[in-house]
């Protein structure tokens, strides 16, 4: 199965990396550093220099924080995608967003795929996604509520009701009339999940993957990293791209990240061990 977005077709082995800039003033990787418009946009150019494919937008941190209207998400948003998509035209331009009001105007503005992290709290959002003929992804979060932390959470078996909500979520959105070679899935790090949640989540990917869809991970410098390496916010790298070998060598397609460039690196490389791609040199034992 081929992913298309925006103008671009990526094949099934291709890795794809997916910038993250946030229009919040209260992230917990960057703490606003991207809130003012400069600021974005010159992010937007060093994530695409540094080999992103998608530029992921959102104006609504995904943990606890001040309340966000729609009107509030969507002026942060809007005109933002706007001038992306006029400065980039070629980029592809995602919109975090699990309410459908915000998803029709960013679709308005120029977005070719809308990441509904919440996993389809509004399900009216996939119809959105239906009436503009953009991506969307389908996120397990467990059934928790946008904006909460897991309590107490508890599965039989994690992977498998990934594996379970996944199936029936995608199921939906299709028969609503999203386009099946513009869904990906995503098994929703640290939503609904504690660390070792997350954990079996990562080794269990090819569960997964097997569905046949794109898989989307979204694990930089999160929760769940920081917990097993006992390690604050700016210190996950090394374990965040640990875990991005991981998911890459399991079947995972796109790599939703803060830091494009080390995150393409390691991809390329691991698919190069994989055998789906070549190395960009090869000079040793030739001359």
């Amino acid at each position: 199965m081929s992913l298309r977005l925006g103008r671009r077709t990526f094949a099934r082995d291709e890795p794809v990396v997916m910038a993250i800039i946030n229009r919040t003033p209260d992230s917990f990787f960057d703490r606003g550093a991207t809130f003012s418009d400069s600021h974005a946009f010159d992010a937007v150019t060093a994530a695409i220099d540094d080999g992103a494919d998608i530029i992921d937008i959102g104006g609504v941190k995904a943990g606890p924080g001040d309340e966000v209207d729609v009107q509030e998400e969507i002026r942060r948003t809007v005109g933002f995608v706007a001038s992306v998509r006029a400065t980039h035209p070629d980029a592809i331009i995602s919109v975090d967003t699990w309410r459908h009001e915000v998803a029709d105007a960013v679709c308005d503005a120029g977005a070719d795929l809308l990441n509904d992290a919440w996993g389809g709290f509004d399900p009216q959002v996939a119809a959105v996604a239906a009436r503009h003929d953009v991506g969307l992804v389908c996120t397990h979060t467990g059934g928790t509520s946008p904006r909460t932390r897991p309590h107490r959470v508890a599965y039989d078996d994690v992977m498998g009701d990934v594996v379970r909500f996944i199936t029936e979520d995608t199921e939906r959105v299709v028969a609503l009339g999203v386009d099946p070679d513009r869904v990906l899935v995503d098994p929703g790090h640290d939503f609904g999940k504690n660390t070792r949640h997350s954990l079996a989540t990562t080794g269990e990917l090819g569960r997964l993957v097997e569905l046949g869809w794109p898989v989307l991970v979204s694990l930089s410098n999160k929760d769940f990293v920081g917990e097993t390496l006992d390690l604050p916010v700016e210190e996950r790298l090394v374990g965040t791209l640990a875990a991005t070998a991981v998911s890459a060598w399991l079947g995972a397609q796109v790599f939703r990240v803060h830091q494009p460039k080390a995150t393409r690196e390691v991809v390329a490389m691991v698919s190069a061990i994989r055998g789906q791609s070549q190395p960009a040199v090869a000079r040793r034992g030739l001359a």
